[in-house]
């Protein structure tokens, strides 16, 4: 994976990050997160919320940081625990708590179709990037498209009364329909406070993070949030009357999945993806894990795909190439904008500057969202002041 100082200063790439390995980070963010609704279901089925949330992130930290010492790294970084801390309270457990505690109460997609609103929240609050998105007609047209595409994929159900068919919890309290019927409408509304929270703690981790590798700092990140999840679990009394030996198999399964797959690989790829590539690429994870979580039904839970929910499918896949539509004209953009084997392109206009005969770039934008900050490109494209997104 490319080696990536970070910083509030500046994100410098030292080197491109291999798109093979960038092609195989979004396919398992893609694909395994797309699984975990299923499997955060099955755990707290039997397991109290917060006590998954301790068991998940907790084990998944001190793995991957023994990891990191097993590789010679040093985990005691100047200034790691700090930024990790942070990132790690906002996405772990303001994004994924919230979504471990609510899907005792609501379906799980239904909790899909909320939190795929996530791309909207990381447009509005990137402000770095504001006057990029704003100005992107793909990217909010294919935000918009996404989002329509999920409430498509799961009209069936909203129509159904997915709210009332409750999910019974760990605590044996059922959602709506048995008794408590405004605590699903209280989960809905929380996971919106989940959604943004876990674009706001993306964001934080892709411009605050301290100059280690990502392997350490998302370590760090589970590590603390697991340490976080432990008085949140004692304080709301979850383990009055649990007992570990009354856990079945399958949710002790879950959680081994969760910890491996969905914190250890997902998690770690999510977290590399922000250093790499635009924060709105690599939100269209929110977009496509329903998707995921519905064909796998389709395949292996006996579930039917409706002509309506395979729209809703089409509608989505359509929106992510909306998205990436913008990145790839700006890769042409800079590739025809510069100087390309020691000749001029004279009167060449990019998507966000102008290029001048002497090869100087004035406020243009690379695909990857490289700011040249009006310092100018020499002849062998070599750029002074460049930033990543």
């Amino acid at each position: 994976m490319a080696t990536v100082e970070n910083g509030p200063a500046a994100d410098v790439v030292k080197r491109p990050a291999p798109m093979m390995m960038v092609v195989i980070a979004f396919a398992t963010v893609y694909l395994v997160w797309g699984s975990t609704y299923f499997f955060i279901r099955l755990s707290v089925a039997h397991i109290p919320p917060m006590l998954v949330g301790v068991l998940r992130y907790l084990f998944a930290g001190i793995l991957l940081l023994a990891w990191c010492v097993v590789r010679g790294e040093n985990i005691f970084s100047r200034g790691v625990v700090g930024p990790a801390f942070v990132s790690g309270f906002f996405l772990l457990c303001g994004g994924n708590g919230i979504l471990i505690w609510a899907e005792q109460y609501v379906p799980s997609s239904l909790a899909a179709v909320l939190l795929a609103s996530g791309p909207i929240w990381f447009v509005l609050l990137d402000k770095r990037q504001w006057a990029v998105n704003f100005r992107s007609r793909s990217t909010l047209a294919g935000l918009v498209i996404g989002f329509i595409g999920v409430l498509l994929l799961f009209s069936e159900r909203l129509k159904g009364g997915a709210v009332a068919s409750g999910v019974a919890g760990a605590s044996g309290v059922a959602g709506a329909g048995t008794g408590l019927p405004g605590i699903s409408s209280i989960a809905l509304g929380v996971l919106v406070v989940g959604s943004i929270s876990w674009a706001a703690g993306s964001l934080y981790s892709k411009y605050h993070s301290a100059p280690v590798s990502n392997s350490v700092n998302a370590g760090w990140q589970m590590l603390l949030a697991g340490l976080v999840f432990l008085p949140a679990s004692l304080v709301s009394r979850e383990w009055t009357g649990f007992h570990f030996r009354d856990v079945p198999v399958s949710s002790w399964l879950a959680i081994a999945y969760l910890v491996t797959m969905g914190s250890l690989a997902g998690y770690s790829a999510f977290v590399w993806l922000l250093q790499v590539r635009p924060a709105t690429q690599v939100s269209t994870h929110a977009y496509v894990n329903p998707v995921v979580a519905i064909l796998l039904g389709v395949f292996f839970a006996g579930e039917s795909l409706s002509p309506v929910q395979l729209l809703g499918l089409v509608v989505i896949l359509t929106s992510v190439l909306l998205i990436n539509l913008v990145k790839y004209r700006k890769k042409v953009a800079a590739a025809v904008g510069v100087k390309l084997g020691g000749k001029d392109v004279a009167g060449v206009r990019t998507e966000a500057g102008d290029v001048r005969g002497s090869g100087e770039v004035r406020g243009a934008k690379t695909s990857e969202g490289m700011d040249a900050g009006g310092k100018g490109m020499d002849a062998e494209g070599e750029a002074a002041g460049v930033e990543k997104e």
